[in-house]
């Protein structure tokens, strides 16, 4: 899995991978219903601030978010399981 670096995207680009995932995950937000627009200025927020990043996962082929933390376990699991090999 590798980190996208999000200024890398077209604006198109980086917003349909923003709303694919919001989509997918369907996240709740409460009692109140915010939009679609909010939810990826939201995001868009979070990919700038540098908590949330754009991977690509090339034996999949596909795009998704994760939180800066979820990334670094991915690689720690990564380094683990190469070194047990």
């Amino acid at each position: 899995m590798i980190e996208i670096p999000a200024e890398r995207l077209s604006a198109e680009v980086l917003r349909a991978v923003i709303e694919e995932f919001i989509l997918r995950e369907g996240t709740d937000y409460g009692s109140y219903e915010v939009s679609l627009d909010n939810k990826i200025d939201q995001v868009k927020g979070q990919l700038k601030r540098g908590d949330v990043l754009i991977t690509f996962d090339p034996a999949t082929e596909n795009c998704n978010l994760l939180t800066r933390n979820q990334f670094r376990q991915y690689l720690s699991e990564q380094q683990q399981s190469e070194s047990d090999s």
